[in-house]
């Protein structure tokens, strides 16, 4: 039986990617938290061997792929991961007789969640569709991630008890989240960043499905698609789209 060092370092070879004699790249950022980013992945080694390997720098095959002019449905079909929360937050948004630009709000304002990046998830989703959308939509975005820790009555918003659930009665949010929080209390598109929250489903029915079909036309009306396509039109965030088509291309 192999012992422990032989073991690690199966381990560490199997961790190093190969498709087809390539090798895949990962970024910091993906291994951040289950292993220290200061530590070189164990691809790194390889790239100094002899003869120099070659390295996956293109489409990835294990993802399906993509259209050539990629549209925002098309994110959702081939990239997004589980996306009945958005949807079914915007299904109830549309029954609660929200405005058409709420409920589009609605549908992509965990966007970031299910295509990118968690952490300060209203943020990045902000960025990611600023240039695509009505400036009041990507602000109701950014602006839902702080105001979802704060109760209001009038509006119909309690704090969450998942989040009691999640993360203790105790829990301290952040300062710039207080901060935040305070400049959209007193903005003139408060309530429709509210509007997010009041429509957030934080336990969404794994009984009722809800597709992308529902929305095509909303997002026909309400999103600027590129005639580039999503990624390729040279729009400030559309190095972010395109890393979400590739996330594991080199360089």
């Amino acid at each position: 039986m192999a012992n422990l060092v032989d073991r690690a370092d199966a381990a560490e070879q199997a961790a190093i990617l190969r498709l087809e004699n390539e090798i895949v790249t990962d970024s910091p950022l993906y291994r951040s938290g289950a292993t220290d980013p200061r530590v070189s992945p164990p691809w790194f080694a390889e790239l100094s061997g002899n003869p120099p390997p070659r390295i996956l720098s293109g489409n990835d095959p294990r993802l399906p792929k993509m259209p050539a002019k990629p549209t925002l449905i098309d994110y959702f079909t081939y990239r997004f991961g589980p996306s009945q929360h958005l949807l079914q937050s915007a299904r109830l948004a549309k029954k609660n007789g929200c405005s058409e630009k709420i409920i589009f709000a609605c549908l992509l304002h965990d966007i970031s969640v299910i295509g990118m990046l968690v952490p300060d998830h209203g943020y990045w989703g902000a960025q990611l569709i600023e240039p695509y959308v009505d400036e009041e939509v990507s602000w109701a975005v950014r602006y839902h991630q702080a105001l979802r820790f704060f109760p209001d009555a009038e509006a119909g918003y309690e704090y969450p008890q998942t989040y009691i659930d999640w993360f203790g009665p105790d829990y301290q949010i952040d300062d710039y989240i207080k901060r935040d929080y305070e400049y959209a209390r007193n903005h003139k598109w408060y309530m429709s960043s509210r509007q997010i929250t009041v429509n957030d489903l934080y336990a969404f029915d794994p009984d009722v499905v809800v597709t992308i079909d529902e929305f095509v036309d909303l997002i026909g009306r309400h999103f600027r698609q590129p005639k580039e396509g999503l990624g390729f039109d040279n729009s400030p965030s559309a190095h972010m789209w395109r890393t979400i088509i590739r996330p594991t291309k080199f360089l």
